[in-house]
């Protein structure tokens, strides 16, 4: 376990917060420009993860197990919200024939 962080820490954390960085962006621009649900969906994810990773890196170099402790909860809030939003879609899809985000205006009516 100690040549893992060693081998963490060899990488220097600006690298890791640009890495990061340009995930979560890619994941934003995701949410905001697509309109088909599951790519709204990975995105979300990938925002997800770019956090995890940032959390992880974080309690590596502050050598403090509670930011990995954290990641498992948001893992856990991950997999929940999937099999939320996977339910909610096949709903969707079953109505409207479709998944694109814009038609759930309809649903209104």
């Amino acid at each position: 376990m100690e040549s893992l962080t060693q081998a963490l820490k060899v990488v220097p954390l600006n690298h890791y917060i640009l890495l990061s960085a340009i995930i979560f962006s890619i994941g934003v621009i995701g949410v905001l420009i697509r309109r088909n649900a599951i790519v709204v969906f990975m995105s979300v994810e990938l925002m997800l993860n770019a956090v995890n990773l940032l959390l992880t890196v974080f309690s590596v170099y502050s050598n403090d197990p509670n930011g990995q402790v954290f990641v498992f909860f948001i893992m856990a809030l991950a997999a929940a919200e999937i099999a939320i939003g996977l339910a909610i879609i096949v709903m969707i899809h079953r109505n409207t024939n479709s998944i694109d985000v814009d038609i759930l205006n309809r649903l209104k009516w």
